[in-house]
Parts: C-alpha cells; sequence; structure tokens
C-alpha cells in the first residue's frame, strides 16, 4: 500500500513551503528546477513514492560515456556534463569503459534505457578503426549522439573538441623560445585521432622553428608508466624539452627524469596538456595546455538538447582554444641558464 505523502513532513525535510510541495507535486511548472528538485530528494528520503508525473520519463535519459575516470580531464569534464544536463531537466546517465569491447556492451544497456541521447566523452568513439553507429542507428533507432574530444570523421556526428594541433604547436613555441632545440613529443596510442593531431601539429610546429633538427615522436598509453618509459628514450636521445599529450605521461615523465639523477627544469622542461586541478600544486608546478570544459560541456549540451528536439545537425565539428598554463615545470635550456 502506498504510503499517503505528508505535506509538512516533505516541507520540513525540503526547506520549502507546504504550498510549494503541493504544486510541484501537481506537476505545475511555476516551481525553480532547484526547488522541485529540492521537493523530489526529500520525498526519496522520506520514503514515499513519487506521484506518476513526477517519475522519470525514458525521454528524460541521456546516456554519458566517458573513459576511464583515471583520465585526468575526465572528472571535470562529467561534472560539469552532469550539471548542464540536470539544469535542462535531464537524467545523466554516467557508464565508464576502458576497452571497445566494454563499450559496446554499455551501449546495448543505454538502448535498453530507452535514452534519448547519448555523450561520447573522448576514447573509443575517436579510434579510427571504431563505429559506434551500429549500436545507436540500427533499424528504425535513431539516438542522436555527440562526441566530445573525440572527432571522427568516419561518424559524421557533431564533435566539440579542443584544438590539439593548435595546442602541441603553442608548447613547441614556449620550448623553442626558452631556448629549447632537442624537443620531444609523447602522445598516446595512435589509433586515437587526437594523437594523431597532436603529432601533427608538433611536426609542423617544428618545421617552422627549427627545421634542422631531428623529430622525436613516441606513442604511448595514457598513463604514468608508459610517460615514464617514454621519456626514458627521449632522455637517450638526449632531449632537453618534453612535451607530453596527457598530465598523465608528464608525471611519468618527471618520475624518470629524477630517476635519472635530472631535474626539472634545469635539466630538462615538461609540458602537459589537461592542466587538471592538482597540476598546479605538483613538485614542480606544471605547465600544462589547460582546456576550456564548461565551453566545450555547454556546446556538446545545447546541440544534442536540440538534435533531440528534432533539430538539424551542425554539418562542421566545433574547434576550442586551450591555453597554455606557464608553470615552474618548463624553463631555459641547460645551455641558456
Amino acid at each position: 500500500m502506498t504510503k499517503k505523502i505528508r505535506l509538512a513532513d516533505v516541507a520540513a525535510v525540503a526547506g520549502v513551503s507546504t504550498a510549494t510541495v503541493s504544486r510541484v507535486l501537481n506537476a505545475k511548472s511555476t516551481v525553480a528546477t532547484g526547488t522541485k528538485q529540492l521537493v523530489l530528494q526529500a520525498l526519496d528520503e522520506l520514503g514515499y513514492e513519487r506521484p506518476d508525473a513526477l517519475r522519470d520519463r525514458s525521454d528524460d535519459r541521456v546516456g554519458i560515456v566517458a573513459p576511464d575516470l583515471n583520465a585526468p580531464s575526465a572528472p571535470e569534464y562529467i561534472q560539469e556534463l552532469v550539471d548542464q544536463l540536470s539544469l535542462r531537466d535531464y537524467a545523466p546517465i554516467l557508464l565508464t569503459h576502458s576497452s571497445a569491447g566494454g563499450t559496446e556492451k554499455y551501449l546495448q544497456m543505454l538502448v535498453k534505457q530507452n535514452v534519448s541521447g547519448v555523450i561520447f566523452l573522448s576514447g573509443v568513439a575517436n579510434e579510427s578503426d571504431y563505429d559506434v553507429r551500429r549500436y545507436l542507428d540500427e533499424g528504425e533507432r535513431q539516438i542522436p549522439y555527440v562526441t566530445i574530444n573525440g572527432r571522427n570523421p568516419n561518424i559524421g556526428v557533431p564533435d566539440f573538441s579542443s584544438d590539439d594541433v593548435g595546442a602541441v604547436k603553442d608548447s613547441v613555441r614556449h620550448l623553442y623560445h626558452s631556448g629549447h632545440r632537442s624537443i620531444g613529443l609523447i602522445t598516446g596510442p595512435e589509433r586515437f585521432r587526437p594523437a594523431q593531431d597532436m603529432a601533427m601539429g608538433y611536426r609542423q610546429a617544428m618545421m617552422e622553428m627549427c627545421p634542422d633538427t631531428d623529430q622525436t615522436v613516441l606513442h604511448s598509453h595514457y598513463s604514468v608508466e608508459g610517460g615514464g618509459r617514454a621519456t626514458d628514450t627521449m632522455l637517450d636521445l638526449g632531449v632537453t624539452g618534453i612535451i607530453c599529450g596527457s598530465d598523465l605521461l608528464v608525471l611519468g615523465a618527471i618520475r624518470q627524469i629524477r630517476q635519472r639523477g635530472l631535474r626539472v627544469p634545469e635539466d630538462v622542461s615538461v609540458v602537459g596538456y589537461d592542466d587538471s586541478p592538482l597540476m598546479a600544486f605538483t613538485d614542480p608546478p606544471l605547465t600544462s595546455n589547460r582546456q576550456p570544459v564548461r565551453q566545450i560541456s555547454s556546446a556538446a549540451v545545447n546541440t544534442l538538447v536540440d538534435l533531440m528536439k528534432g533539430g538539424n545537425p551542425p554539418r562542421v565539428p566545433f574547434t576550442f582554444q586551450s591555453e597554455l598554463i606557464t608553470r615552474e615545470s618548463s624553463g631555459a635550456a641547460p645551455n641558456q641558464s
């Protein structure tokens, strides 16, 4: 038997008036979203069953498919996406993955949940040889989706990404103007398009700045260990400025530099990518490219909501400029000190 809702109890827990509780229960549109959420949370806390008009509808659900949460920028993006969707009264369903096989299973789960749309945050959506369309575009099912940092022309859906090419060019120029000529890039697996774009930006900048210097690009897993192994090779080659395609790679690079008895930045300068929140507090504080997380997330959510309402998808990918934040992990080249 359904427990009868006592307005006074709900109002006390939610911190609102009984009149406001009544308006929410009767699905009146005059109640602010934040206030409505407080009342709904109070109903749940008190063990009341939500009236049918207030229950989540299947067409209110949006899936967020994200990479392993160890990725430095992932938590920041996820939090922003959840906030943006909640403001629009959509219920986010978060699924994380670490492999293409896991993603296939999760996409099947999202389809069963009757989601109205999906946001792919990086990961397998930007693998050159991976195609998610067979899960979201089968038969009469047409679930709109967008990607963030997952540009993939083979998929052809709206993408919202940082300018990886431009970011790496800025990093090369920064090290060049600090006196470095032997500059290397450590980035992710070559099958990922952001890694391909970073390598392209690096090569273009090196040809512009120091065309007679050897170019060194190493592809590695996005991990501390991967950054350390690649850095070992860089040091053997005499590189004095190392650009990394993620902050995880940078942490491995700094550790390996110190294990070799060298100093950062006196002997080797390092530059990261993500500028995740704790990077300003590393030892030394990290020079890194900061992604415009809020702007990218807002644009992606706005476009997805428009698609879910029947709008036409934009024809071109959206590219957002990152900002190089200079801190103590990069400095003058050794022969310039």
